[in-house]
């Protein structure tokens, strides 16, 4: 993304990306992202912890082997434009079956990529819309672009693990849980220390995560409400 000016944007890319198996965000002089980017992005919150963040294009580029620029407006006279654009699924068919490096380009919300930039681009690509409001919202454009390249496996469809940090929260409310059925003292160390070997041995998917941790808050949330009406 080159110079995003909507965090919350940001946020729902993100989370386009994590529902077409996408993990690589690269924000290039980007504002800064609060609450309503980590809002947006609901379940893809590592995709945003681990974008990188370049000052420059040329650090951005480096090492991908075919830049695609995306436009809001369609380029089909070659007189006027750089680049004569292609449709998102025309794109994706000319890239099924690379193993190549790709490197997908959003501009900035109002006005795009620069003619420069463009003009580096291996491919650009337009959505087709309708002529009466063409402009699609960045982070809806996205998700179009990503479904044609997870369709046309371009994008592997393999389960992305768990994060280090998103494992370190399934020990955390473990252990919380633990606490709330009020488990033996002298237990807990050992039992927290197996559920941890557990955990490492599984390799959980992040699906698998959120399926687990799911059952874990609920299932301390219960006792701690269990317990407070045993007090009543």
């Amino acid at each position: 993304m080159i110079e995003p000016l909507n965090d919350g944007n940001i946020g729902a890319v993100a989370r386009s990306m994590m529902n077409f198996g996408l993990d690589e965000l690269v924000l290039v002089r980007p504002c800064s992202i609060g609450e309503e980017g980590i809002k947006r992005a609901m379940h893809a919150i590592d995709i945003l912890r681990n974008a990188r963040t370049c000052f420059t294009e040329e650090e951005a580029l480096n090492g991908v082997d075919y830049i695609v620029g995306t436009s809001g407006i369609d380029t089909a006279n070659e007189k006027k434009f750089s680049r004569i654009s292609i449709t998102p699924e025309g794109f994706a068919e000319k890239l099924h079956g690379s193993d190549d490096t790709v490197a997908i380009l959003f501009g900035r919300e109002d006005f795009g990529l620069d003619n420069e930039l463009i003009k580096r681009c291996d491919f650009l690509v337009t959505i087709p819309t309708s002529p009466d409001y063409p402009i699609m919202n960045i982070s809806h454009a996205a998700a179009v672009v990503f479904y044609e390249m997870f369709v046309h496996g371009i994008v592997k469809n393999t389960p992305r693990e768990a994060s280090e940090f998103e494992v370190e929260k399934l020990n955390d409310y473990f252990a919380s849980l633990l606490d709330s059925i009020d488990y033996p003292e002298h237990k807990k160390t050992k039992t927290r220390v197996m559920f941890r070997r557990l955990v490492a041995r599984s390799v959980p998917t992040t699906w698998e995560y959120h399926t687990l941790m799911g059952v874990l808050k609920d299932a301390t949330r219960g006792c701690s409400k269990s317990r407070g009406n045993d007090r009543d």
